[in-house]
C-alpha cells in the first residue's frame, strides 16, 4: 500500500459533511485497504468556525475555502454546501488547481452540469455525484456504466422523500395536505420552508440529471416540466382509490417513440397499486428504469439523511481516489446522442378529470363534445348528481398533453362547468 496519504479537503460540515468526516475517521484503515492508501481529511470549509464538531480537529476548520480548494496539494475536494455560488466557482478552482471533486449539488450539477464537466474533462480531474439524485440509492453509476451497452427508454422515479411522506400519509390516513405537511415538519422530513420539495424543484434538478446520463444528451433544469403537489386534496385519493390507484409525485424521463427526442418531468401522478413504486412508503425513494436489453429494474432505499449521503459520498470518494492512483479519470459527460428535449406538450399521457357541473340532462354530452373536438377519446365516466349539483369523473385514453391541457381549457369555458375541481395524470400503466 502507499504510505503517502490521498488528501482530501471537505466544503461543508452539516448534516452531510460531518457524517463524511466521522466516516472517514471511524473507518479509515477499510478505507485505506479498499482505496490501496490511506486517506487524510486536510481542512474543512465552514461558515461559522465557532461551532462545535464533534470529532473534527479544530485545526482543519477554515472559513476559506478559496484558499482550502487552491493549496495545490488537494487529490480530492468533497462538495456538500449545495446551491450554485460559491459552489459552482469552488469546484471548477478545485479543477484548476488539480484536485477532483465529489459533489451532491444537485441543483449546481441540473443548472451547469455541461459546464463542470468540461472544467473537469480540460484539466484531466474527475467529478461524482452519486449523491446527488437518490441519497444512499446506486443510481447514477449503474446508469453510467452497468447500462453502458444498454438502451435506456424510461426513468419513472419518487425522488424526494418528504413529498413521499406527505403523500403517504394523505393516502394511509386520509389527512389532507396541510395536515400531512405539518407531522413532516414535526417529525423532521419537511424543512422549515419546504417550497423546494412540494413544488417539484428539487425533484425537477434529479430530473434533469437523470435524464441526462440515461439519455446521453444534455437536458437542464429549465427543459424539466415542474408541477408541485400542494393541490393534491384527499379527494384526490379517494377517486384515485376507486381506480386502484394511489397518488405520487414522480419524475418522468422518457425518449419518444421513434427515439429522435426525449422529455422530462416532474408532477403528481395516479398510479395502479400493482405498480412497484406505488408500495414505496413514508420517506422512501425508488426508481424504475426501463432498458431494451436489461428489461425493467428499480432501485429501492432512503434518499435523503446525513447517513445514507454520506454513504453515496464516500462511494464516490473511494472511486475518486482509486483512479487517482491509477493516473487515470472515471466517466466524463456522455452527451453524443444530443437528442431533441421536447416541451411537456409533447408527451403523450392519459388524464384523471374532475369537474363540478350543472345537475341537468345534456352535460355530459356537451363534455363529450368538447373531449372529441380537441382529439382526446374518454376511457370512463362516472357521475354523480344531487340537488343541481353534480360530479363528473372523466379518465381519459393516451393523448398529447397539449391536447388534454386544451380540452381542460376549453371545458372550463362551458356555462354548464361550475369548475375544474382536479386535474391529474395517470402514469404507470
Amino acid at each position: 500500500m502507499r504510505t503517502r496519504p490521498l488528501k482530501v479537503a471537505l466544503l461543508g460540515c452539516g448534516v452531510v459533511g460531518s457524517e463524511v468526516a466521522r466516516i472517514m475517521t471511524t473507518h479509515a484503515d477499510d478505507l485505506a485497504a479498499r482505496i490501496g492508501a490511506p486517506v487524510e481529511l486536510v481542512g474543512v470549509a465552514v461558515r461559522r468556525p465557532s461551532k462545535v464538531r464533534e470529532g473534527i480537529d479544530p485545526g482543519l476548520v477554515t472559513t476559506d475555502a478559496t484558499a482550502l480548494v487552491k493549496r495545490g496539494d488537494i487529490d480530492v475536494v468533497v462538495e456538500v454546501i449545495g446551491g450554485i455560488e460559491p459552489a459552482r466557482t469552488l469546484i471548477t478552482t478545485a479543477f484548476e488547481h488539480g484536485a477532483s471533486v465529489v459533489s451532491a449539488n444537485k441543483a449546481l450539477l441540473a443548472q451547469d452540469g455541461a459546464a463542470l464537466h468540461a472544467a473537469a474533462g480540460e484539466h484531466g480531474r474527475d467529478l461524482y455525484y452519486e449523491a446527488a439524485v437518490a441519497g444512499a440509492i446506486p443510481l447514477i453509476r449503474p446508469l453510467r456504466e452497468s447500462l453502458a451497452g444498454d438502451k435506456v427508454n424510461r426513468v419513472l422515479g419518487i425522488v424526494n422523500g418528504t413529498t413521499n411522506f406527505i403523500l403517504d400519509k394523505m393516502d394511509s390516513t386520509g389527512a389532507g395536505y396541510q395536515e400531512a405537511l405539518d407531522e413532516a415538519t414535526a417529525l423532521g422530513y419537511a424543512e422549515a420552508d419546504p417550497t423546494a420539495d412540494v413544488e417539484g424543484f428539487d425533484a425537477a434538478a434529479k430530473a434533469a440529471i437523470l435524464a441526462g446520463i440515461s439519455f446521453h444528451t444534455r437536458v437542464r433544469l429549465d427543459d424539466v416540466y415542474r408541477e408541485g403537489m400542494t393541490e393534491v386534496t384527499a379527494a384526490d385519493f379517494r377517486s384515485a382509490k376507486e381506480m386502484g390507484c394511489t397518488i405520487k409525485l414522480l419524475a418522468i424521463c422518457e425518449r419518444s417513440a421513434d427515439g429522435t427526442s426525449v422529455t422530462a418531468r416532474v408532477h403528481p401522478a395516479m398510479i395502479p397499486l400493482t405498480h412497484p413504486l406505488a408500495s414505496v412508503r413514508g420517506a422512501y425513494n425508488a426508481v424504475f428504469v426501463e432498458s431494451d436489453a436489461a428489461g425493467q429494474l428499480m432501485f429501492y432505499g432512503p434518499g435523503a439523511g446525513g447517513s445514507p449521503t454520506a454513504s453515496a459520498v464516500l462511494g464516490d470518494l473511494v472511486a475518486v481516489c482509486r483512479n487517482r492512483l491509477n493516473g487515470t479519470t472515471g466517466p466524463g459527460e456522455s452527451a453524443y446522442a444530443d437528442l431533441t428535449v421536447s416541451p411537456m406538450g409533447q408527451v403523450v399521457t392519459r388524464y384523471h378529470i374532475s369537474l363540478d357541473v350543472a345537475d341537468k340532462p345534456g352535460v355530459l354530452a356537451q363534455v363529450a363534445t368538447v373531449f372529441a373536438e380537441h382529439g382526446v377519446s374518454i376511457d370512463t365516466v362516472r357521475q354523480q348528481g344531487k340537488d343541481g349539483e353534480a360530479s363528473l369523473v372523466v379518465v381519459t385514453h393516451r393523448a398529447y398533453d397539449a391536447s388534454l391541457s386544451g380540452t381542460v381549457e376549453a371545458l372550463r369555458k362551458l356555462d354548464t362547468v361550475r369548475g375544474v375541481a382536479s386535474i391529474m395524470r395517470v402514469e404507470g400503466e
